[in-house]
């Protein structure tokens, strides 16, 4: 840490100083999976009590409500979680914004509930790495940033959301409104690779569920009489698959519906996710859907209703990113750390923030890996080493207000 001030040398020891293992521990052992609405709540109190050290005006925000298509193609509504929302000196003059989840992918019912050691610092356990140790390093960085007299520099929102994991339909209008106007923004995902290494571009993702209402008939009396839902929903998912380019993957999940073997199937529920690299292949995705819906409507004689959207736009490398990495690149080197990046197939809420025109990084958070399997580790020297990270950053950021 030679080439750091005295201003930053103390910030950094600081962030460093806290232990935020047992607050991962803590964290960990409560089930947050993105439907335990009651493990949510809990949570959402445990992290509004232990993010008022921050000078802040903190909110428990509702979720915007969200609706999806069950198997016999009714609407029906989702429920998710509060989400955690802090306003800190609104009025300074460099404005960044901070996010993270408290949501896993582990629901109440799975048998992954506990943490052991694998081995000397490294613990395996739900949520240790995506991302309870993440919000742990935002926390210790943030405060660590307050004890500075840089801080006064620096004003910021820190949104802690609930449906991550789900796609953040019921926080994608909170994470967008607190995005605007900022500078820059860190989330706290697990770093990509075990190294450390950060995830650069990313692309969009949409999941859609698309009804076919066709007619039944006796299968063998009058099956011309009939509309096949369940041949049209097939025919649709080939004809959607044959997008599947370099920069679009298409992968049609599952059909739902059917009938006995001697009726006509009059009801299908097809469910495909598409992934596009950028914006304009993201376009394309949606002008594959349409002409794809409209000619197996019309081939079928069926009627379709389309359901869902890219809930995750494509977030490409730019110049402001490519700026703010440097940034960060930098404030690695002077702590010893060597920072890279590169392209990942995986979405989150950096996709979101990007949309609005932030330039984000969101893979600030611990080194680890096998996230969303029963394996997942948390390597325990990358609390400190990552939320030094991020303290450095932060004053860096907040200089550019001097």
């Amino acid at each position: 840490m030679e080439g750091l001030t005295s201003i930053e040398r103390a910030c950094v020891e600081r962030a460093m100083d806290v232990d935020m293992l047992r607050q991962v521990e803590a964290w960990a052992a409560m089930n947050t999976g993105s439907r335990n609405l009651g493990g949510l709540n809990d949570m959402a109190g445990i992290l509004a009590d232990a993010f008022s050290i921050l000078p802040c005006e903190m909110h428990l925000v509702e979720p915007a409500p969200v609706e999806a298509v069950d198997a016999s193609g009714k609407p029906f509504a989702v429920a998710h979680g509060r989400n955690l929302h802090l306003t800190v000196r609104p009025g300074a003059p460099v404005q960044l914004l901070f996010t993270g989840h408290m949501d896993t992918v582990f629901p109440v019912d799975h048998p992954f509930q506990s943490m052991r050691w694998i081995e000397d610092g490294v613990l395996n356990g739900p949520g240790v790495a995506d991302m309870k140790g993440g919000i742990a390093v935002m926390l210790a960085a943030l405060a660590a940033v307050e004890a500075s007299p840089e801080a006064k520099r620096v004003g910021y929102e820190v949104v802690i959301n609930s449906d991550e994991e789900v796609g953040s339909l019921g926080s994608a209008a909170l994470i967008a409104t607190a995005a605007a106007g900022k500078r820059a923004a860190l989330t706290y995902e697990p770093s990509a690779m075990p190294d450390g290494t950060l995830a650069g571009a990313r692309p969009g993702s949409g999941n859609f569920s698309f009804t076919i209402h066709g007619r039944s008939a006796h299968a063998g009396r009058n099956p011309e009489d009939g509309r096949n839902a369940v041949v049209a929903a097939a025919d649709l998912a080939l004809r959607l698959q044959k997008g599947v380019g370099p920069r679009l993957s298409v992968n049609p999940a599952k059909i739902e519906g059917g009938s006995p073997n001697n009726v006509v199937p009059d009801l299908a529920v097809l469910r495909v996710n598409l992934r596009p690299a950028t914006l304009e292949d993201q376009a394309r995705a949606q002008s594959l859907i349409d002409s794809s819906v409209a000619m197996v409507a019309a081939e079928h004689d069926v009627e379709i209703h389309v359901h869902g959207l890219f809930a995750r736009p494509p977030k490409p490398m730019t110049p402001p990113l490519e700026s703010l990495f440097g940034v960060v690149k930098q404030a690695g080197a002077d702590l010893g750390q060597s920072i890279g990046w590169q392209p990942t197939g995986g979405v989150c809420d950096g996709n979101n923030i990007a949309a609005c025109g932030v330039p984000v990084i969101d893979t600030m958070g611990v080194r680890g890996g096998k996230i969303h399997s029963m394996e997942e580790y948390l390597i325990v020297d990358s609390l400190p080493e990552r939320a030094a990270l991020s303290a450095l950053t932060i004053l860096r950021l907040a200089g550019e207000g001097a």
